[in-house]
């Protein structure tokens, strides 16, 4: 595949940081180490500005090209943060610290738009202003709403902005990417659950919170199955149930928790108003009282007509367009660049991780081969969207 010469010289050395990074994974906004990592490299590639602290640990380099008269400023994001899991892969480099590891491949993708800074910052081939974005507590954070909040876009004045994910599946050398929405909405849920607790051997002078529990469980389902149209999405996921401590008492309190997933907005407004008719009349109709706290969180991942036709455009050129699938179907994950597109019009696209291990898997490693394709995606992107002449 014609990815950029220099990043063929440059692969072992983006391996070696995205091994280090791999090796000591954070949470959240804790991603100090690999902050300090990011910005002592972006400065030592010469970037113009480099900016850290911006929504809490996130860093922003600025790279201007050899000419800045198009007025054109183009933002490019990778998240930095990593899983609360233990790392199964038995890798040379694999997690050093116990019960945290880059389980999502967010290490490939922080070493790759470093490989494009360094790229950017010796070659300057482009007529614009580049604006390299490091986001922390993208694994249900919102760095990137942080960020934001932070002045990113206005701060730096971007115009355009484009994100990245690896794709376990799919082929080293292929992209994948769609029009509109490409990710779900992430939604939380909890729902408290008040009864009338006592002895387990006298049930007819309780009210009891688990069968409570256990038939709101089961009549959420028929938000899917009976409330939305068959042909849209909605995923309604209770997934933790907390009631109780002993075997002879009937708890007089449960909480569950869960997920709701969309990609419609109109779906999401319907499951919401659902799931707040549906709890407290199940409840009430045993006695108890529930209460729904329903917390809109990432909103859909929604990728703009004419930037996902470019970024579409800029991949083939790298890939072959017969690499490129333009209408990937639509995964009910969620993702915080979903923040960065209501800001601004860009697209987010998946890249082939070959034949590993699925996402927030503990044996799911980055596939290194990647590294040359992707930051060759990053660089074509930038010199085709601001050409020098």
């Amino acid at each position: 595949m014609p990815t950029i010469n220099r990043f063929a010289d440059l692969a072992d050395e983006i391996t070696e940081w995205r091994r280090d990074i791999h090796a000591h994974p954070e949470l959240l906004y804790d991603t100090h180490r690999t902050s300090e990592v990011v910005a002592t490299k972006l400065k030592e590639f010469g970037v113009d500005d480099v900016v850290t602290g911006l929504g809490k640990t996130g860093v922003v380099g600025v790279i201007r090209g050899k000419n800045t008269g198009s007025g054109k400023v183009i933002g490019l994001r990778a998240d930095m943060d990593a899983l609360p899991l233990e790392e199964i892969t038995g890798k040379p480099y694999a997690s050093t610290t116990p019960g945290k590891m880059h389980a999502c491949g967010h290490d490939g993708h922080t070493a790759m738009l470093l490989g494009a800074a360094k790229y950017l910052s010796e070659t300057r081939n482009f007529d614009g202003t580049v604006v390299v974005i490091f986001q922390p507590a993208e694994e249900g954070g919102a760095g990137a709403k942080a960020m934001i909040d932070d002045g990113l876009m206005d701060r730096f004045g971007i115009q355009e902005v484009y994100g990245m994910h690896n794709m376990p599946g799919a082929p080293v050398g292929t992209f994948h990417l769609r029009k509109g929405g490409m990710m779900a909405a992430a939604d939380h849920i909890r729902i408290e659950i008040e009864g009338v607790g006592g002895h387990a051997a006298k049930p007819n002078e309780v009210v009891d919170t688990i069968l409570v529990g256990a038939n709101i469980l089961q009549a959420v389902q028929s938000i899917a199955s009976r409330n939305v149209d068959p042909l849209k999405s909605v995923v309604v996921s209770i997934t933790a149930f907390n009631a109780g401590f002993s075997d002879n008492v009937i708890p007089q309190t449960a909480v569950l928790r869960g997920t709701v997933r969309t990609l419609d907005p109109d779906v999401r407004d319907l499951a919401e108003r659902r799931l707040k008719e549906i709890v407290p009349t199940i409840a009430q109709a045993y006695g108890a009282k529930a209460v729904v706290n329903y917390s809109r969180d990432y909103p859909i991942t929604s990728n703009h007509a004419d930037q996902t036709d470019f970024a579409a455009s800029v991949a083939a050129s790298i890939v072959g367009a017969e690499n490129v699938d333009t209408d990937v179907a639509p995964t009910m994950g969620g993702e915080d660049f979903s923040f960065m597109l209501e800001e601004r019009p860009g697209a987010f696209i998946f890249a082939g991780n070959g034949d590993s291990a699925n996402l927030h898997h503990p044996a799911y490693d980055f596939n290194d081969e990647l590294i040359p394709v992707g930051c060759s995606y990053w660089v074509k992107l930038v010199e085709t969207a601001m050409p020098s002449e």
